[in-house]
């Protein structure tokens, strides 16, 4: 159990980088905030603060604005809870395919959609005992459509609108553990996502739907 969290920490975790959970604040909020398990001090040079797991389930409300949380996993590197895939305060979201109202697009989503994928590399950095940034880390494990939607995005594959006919990929959950399906209407440009999701270190392999005989991919992190 940690110690209550004042406002001024609680808005510092909330405006916390929602992918790589880095924190902006002064030093004594810094220090509070490891103090009470919901920070770490990065060993290497900048030493920047990052949340620890403990810290991305309150930023994402799962525990109360007191701050109470259980035991961290992992050690205290970067975690499982995140909130959506961003690099930029909780606005931003990978685009899973198929919004409603689709995220607007032009230089400015380039550029987060950038910023978000280069936040997570820095993630995967931290998280692997040898610094790789080839293969996934614990975070996506447990967001895995975000993860792979911003893998695609980041790599210029252009998601599903909320009209079906009109092409782009489609991330959704399997029942599965650790596997997405990934949908595209064409051959061509399906087999381009399993190509991009293996260069992010995914492994992926078509299959056919046997009642609809709809052609989709099976995305997995790969961890070794």
């Amino acid at each position: 159990m940690t110690r209550a969290l004042g406002a001024g920490l609680r808005r510092v975790v909330r405006a916390a980088d929602p992918v790589s959970g880095r924190l902006k604040g002064t030093e004594a909020q810094l220090a509070g905030l490891v103090e009470r398990g919901l920070a770490f001090r990065h060993p290497r040079a900048p030493h920047g603060h990052f949340l620890t797991p403990a810290g991305h389930r309150i930023r994402e409300g799962e525990d109360d604005a007191e701050g109470r949380s259980g035991p961290e996993p992992e050690g205290g590197a970067s975690g499982n809870r995140a909130t959506g895939s961003g690099a930029s305060g909780g606005a931003f979201a990978a685009r899973v395919g198929g919004e409603e109202e689709a995220a607007e697009g032009g230089a400015a989503r380039v550029r987060e959609v950038r910023s978000a994928w280069q936040g997570l590399l820095e993630l995967r950095r931290m998280s692997h005992p040898d610094g790789a940034t080839d293969r996934p880390c614990a975070w996506e494990r447990g967001h895995l459509v975000q993860a792979a939607a911003l893998a695609l995005e980041a790599a210029g594959h252009r998601p599903a609108g909320a009209d079906a006919g009109d092409g782009g990929y489609r991330v959704r959950e399997t029942p599965q553990p650790e596997a997405v399906a990934v949908y595209e209407a064409e051959g061509e440009a399906l087999r381009a996502c399993a190509a991009t999701l293996e260069a992010a270190g995914w492994q992926a392999g078509e299959y056919t739907e046997p009642r609809t005989r709809t052609r989709y991919l099976l995305a997995s992190p790969r961890r070794a």
